[in-house]
């Protein structure tokens, strides 16, 4: 009878402790803002230049969705714009293209996330130079994206218009 009563308050009171614990860490884990930021303009240049994912998602798009997202969310005017280049530049490509530089048969697996990104308003480039130096042309690239015209003019053109 005495080894039940151990066995219980053994198990009982680790359990409330945990559970008390639990909520007292919950609320010291509140978060406050000491300076709240309000933007009613934000242009943003995102320089796709290397390969990083989140599983198969490569983080940029995931973050420029997320970004106009929430400048639609709270009204912030501006522009968002990615520039492909360096060891990204495949992203921006046609199937074909895709296929023969990646030595693949399934076409772009990207272009509907790039898609679907110009359909919310994103600006996508695709670097000059990188095309140059794959030897691409504009047809090999998917519908819809231009070719910036010399290598970081998008970053120099946004900083000249003061954002």
């Amino acid at each position: 009878m005495a080894k039940n009563k151990l066995i219980k308050i053994m198990i009982w009171v680790p359990l409330f402790l945990c559970i008390g614990l639990g909520t007292r860490l919950k609320a010291e884990n509140t978060i406050h803002i000491d300076i709240p930021v309000v933007l009613e303009k934000a242009n943003v240049v995102f320089n796709m230049d290397h390969l990083a994912f989140d599983g198969d998602m490569p983080v940029g798009i995931k973050y420029m969705h997320l970004l106009v997202n929430r400048f639609k969310e709270v009204g912030i005017k501006g522009q968002v714009i990615g520039i492909f280049h360096a060891d990204a530049a495949y992203m921006t490509l046609n199937d074909k293209a895709y296929n023969s530089y990646r030595k693949v048969s399934f076409g772009n697996p990207y272009k509907d996330l790039i898609a679907m990104l110009m359909k919310q308003g994103v600006q996508i480039e695709e670097c000059a130079v990188s095309m140059k130096s794959h030897g691409w042309s504009n047809e090999d690239l998917l519908p819809g994206v231009p070719q910036e015209g010399w290598m970081g003019s998008g970053h120099t053109e946004s900083r000249r218009a003061g954002s």
